[in-house]
């Protein structure tokens, strides 16, 4: 039988005396003591996520620690670029690289080699298997606007200004970007769903940056291409739309790119969120990971402040971005403990 998450997700009926469901973005990683010893056994980060058995595990420790609802696959959202051909790396204290950047190179040029999405499905499959009934595995990946900002300049950066400059200079050849990534996050995402997945979520951790103009173009138009693709061939699975800073454009988002549920990033206040989102539509969101880390009274209340927002909604508890690597154990506890005593 599904769980109260996915039954959140496909919009169920609130009941009165329902508490609320809750994982937490990032919540397979560094944070953990036992991710930390299996990293040091096996290795770098992109070497655990091609071993399909320490993915598995790293996905399923979070489970087992805290009995979240979901468990979301351990992995990247540059896989996908890897996949279309670039390099991938990752470098310690920098973050990922990818190579050759597109701001120097013409996508033509990459080669594509689809097999590195394989064992991602199998991570997937085996975790699945895992799972008890009740809880719900979500794959993901991230959409085309964010990941062509790594694509474009081989790595992250705060204003994106490689890739907004492009996308302002050769709209064509950046849509030509935008088009492939859509595709093969739309294979991507179908084989996770295949494999077992039972809900996925888009990241758009870059959306913030973008004028409303740009961002109908490269967020909004392209999410909503690769939902409907999705759909068309795996209708009943839901699809959570994460554009972080969209500000004032999530209700727009929400509207036309057709997700199931939308997540809330930090910055928004969630009265607004409730008031403003389609009626119906289930939110995930939104506590700081600051106030996480910090812990105390103020975690309490800001969390309980929170859940009554999206009281009179369907309403997934999470972050409104990843955890902070140094994120106290007994802080994630205190914060369960607050959710699940929660009651409408």
């Amino acid at each position: 039988m599904p769980g109260l998450l996915l039954d959140t997700l496909r919009g169920a009926p609130i009941e009165a005396d329902s508490g609320r469901p809750i994982w937490l973005m990032r919540q397979a990683g560094r944070y953990l003591p036992e991710y930390r010893e299996l990293r040091a056994e096996k290795g770098g980060f992109l070497a655990l996520v091609y071993d399909t058995n320490a993915a598995a595990e790293i996905t399923l420790q979070p489970i087992r620690r805290f009995g979240f609802d979901g468990a979301i696959l351990f992995s990247d959202i540059l896989i996908v670029p890897y996949a279309m051909g670039q390099d991938l790396q990752f470098l310690a204290g920098e973050g990922p690289r990818l190579s050759p950047r597109l701001v120097d190179s013409a996508l033509e040029s990459l080669v594509a080699v689809p097999s590195r999405l394989t064992p991602i499905y199998e991570t997937v499959r085996k975790v699945r298997g895992a799972l008890a009934a009740d809880k719900t595995m979500l794959g993901f990946a991230g959409s085309a606007w964010t990941v062509a900002t790594y694509m474009v300049a081989g790595e992250g950066s705060r204003d994106q200004h490689d890739t907004r400059a492009m996308a302002y200079r050769d709209p064509q050849a950046f849509q030509a970007i935008i088009e492939a990534v859509s595709e093969v996050t739309v294979e991507y995402l179908c084989g996770q769903i295949e494999a077992g997945a039972e809900a996925v979520q888009l990241f758009d951790s870059w959306a913030g940056t973008l004028s409303p103009a740009q961002f109908e173009r490269w967020v909004i138009a392209p999410n909503a291409a690769i939902v409907s693709a999705v759909k068309a061939r795996h209708p009943d699975t839901p699809i959570i739309g994460f554009p972080k800073g969209a500000g004032e454009k999530l209700p727009a988002y929400a509207r036309e790119t057709g997700v199931d549920a939308v997540g809330v990033d930090e910055t928004i206040d969630p009265v607004w969120a409730a008031r403003s989102l389609p009626e119906g539509l289930p939110v995930q969101g939104n506590l700081d990971p600051l106030l996480l880390l910090a812990g105390g009274g103020e975690l309490d209340s800001a969390a309980r402040s929170v859940l009554d927002a999206f009281a009179d909604r369907p309403h997934v508890f999470n972050l409104g971005h990843g955890i902070g690597q140094h994120t106290p154990i007994a802080h994630v506890e205190r914060l369960l403990a607050t959710v699940r005593g929660w009651r409408r």
